[in-house]
């Protein structure tokens, strides 16, 4: 099914809406995302996909005009990274509210400044209260399969919310991995275009975001954290479909050795991959270690997460972005550490930073933090000194 080639993670991304026959793209260019929508543009170019791609003056007007592109019932993507991103806030908010099913990509890369080009999660996690659904890819083939996903979950009837699709800059978006690619004919079989929401139409003229007055606005933004709340049903379900189409199963998280361990790590993206890559050879060596990597992060999954970290004697959640000023410091670290509190849970859950603006993120990193939780087995929340620490940090 498909076939196997070498490709990035843009490329992968790109392929991957290729296959999903989008009808619109608009985007802008900007490292480390700018090789999927040229890659895309070279589809459309060569006669490979029949879509309109719009070039625009900014990622603000990207997404401005996917968003009018969807509310004709245009099937449409989009890709950013980093302060593309963060242009694109204001109508980030505007996509979710009008319940439109947009697609975009995020190539995860720091906030400026200092300018940096290379991988973190700030800018992914500071896009997390927009009301999009929200996945971070752990490998290309993910990255690839989730964004044909995305759009059999965003166009749901049940769902007509936003998706985006996060992998790690450089780390997977530049890397060359084996992805085996989706063609159009089976994509379509799995997530059919079909336009379930209301549509601009000139014969049939209604009115999309309009001013809504105290009196109704207040029920509008119930409603989208009722539909956020709603879409893991459709998720699980898109998740079934796509194994019985695929054979490549997928879950909210995955759960490594979780069990019998006395420290499960917590983490998301490529450090997820490195993760269980330690703790693989820590089982070797007989040490009581697990992995929870996170791959559904709106909505958060986190009766999962407390289901597979509720047998720990220390909870270790893995941050590559900081909440600066936040008593919680890492945005992963909020959502765990409030399911497992408001369970009742009283062990150690502790928070560590790092791999801040590229900064490499080793088995080493992970050993420091394993190491450092195990320290605090048997003492509870309330005896620490302090629940975060940066590793990999100079001193």
């Amino acid at each position: 099914m498909g076939k196997i080639i070498p490709v990035s993670g843009n490329y992968a991304v790109a392929y991957a809406a290729k296959a999903a026959d989008v009808d619109v793209i608009a985007a802008y260019p900007i490292t480390p995302q700018t090789t999927v929508v040229e890659k895309l543009s070279e589809f459309v170019a060569n006669g490979e996909l029949d879509a309109e791609f719009i070039h625009v003056e900014s990622e603000h007007s990207a997404l401005s005009a996917v968003v009018g592109a969807s509310a004709t019932g245009a099937r449409v993507f989009t890709a950013t990274s980093s302060q593309g991103l963060l242009l694109m806030y204001e109508i980030m908010h505007i996509a979710s509210a009008l319940r439109l099913p947009v697609v975009m990509s995020i190539a995860a890369r720091a906030i400026s400044a200092p300018i940096n080009i290379w991988c973190d999660h700030s800018d992914f996690m500071a896009a997390s209260d927009a009301g999009w659904v929200m996945f971070m890819a752990m490998n290309a083939q993910e990255a690839h399969d989730l964004v044909i996903a995305g759009f059999r979950i965003a166009e749901d009837p049940e769902v007509h919310l936003p998706v985006a699709i996060g992998y790690d800059g450089f780390l997977l978006s530049h890397t060359v991995e084996p992805v085996n690619i989706i063609e159009k004919d089976e994509a379509l079989r799995y997530a059919p275009k079909r336009v379930t929401w209301h549509t601009l139409d000139p014969d049939k003229p209604i009115t999309i975001g309009s001013l809504a007055s105290p009196d109704w606005y207040f029920e509008f933004r119930v409603q989208l954290q009722e539909a956020i709340k709603g879409s893991r049903e459709v998720i699980l379900s898109a998740f079934k479909e796509f194994a019985q189409h695929f054979g490549r199963r997928y879950a909210e998280v995955d759960a490594y050795y979780t069990d019998d361990a006395d420290v499960v790590l917590v983490s998301m993206g490529t450090t997820s991959g490195t993760a269980l890559s330690y703790v693989e050879d820590a089982r070797r060596e007989g040490l009581k270690v697990g992995l929870i990597n996170v791959r559904l992060f709106r909505p958060f999954p986190e009766e999962l997460v407390v289901k597979h970290a509720g047998n720990a004697k220390v909870v270790a959640v893995v941050d590559r972005a900081v909440n600066a000023g936040s008593s919680f410091v890492g945005p992963l670290y909020s959502e765990v550490a409030v399911a497992m509190f408001k369970r009742g849970f009283d062990i150690p859950i502790v928070n560590y930073i790092t791999g801040l603006g590229g900064r490499a993120v080793l088995k080493s990193h992970i050993d420091s933090m394993v190491k450092h939780a195990h320290s605090l087995v048997g003492k509870k929340m309330r005896d620490l000194e302090t629940h975060y620490a940066f590793v990999g940090v100079r001193e």
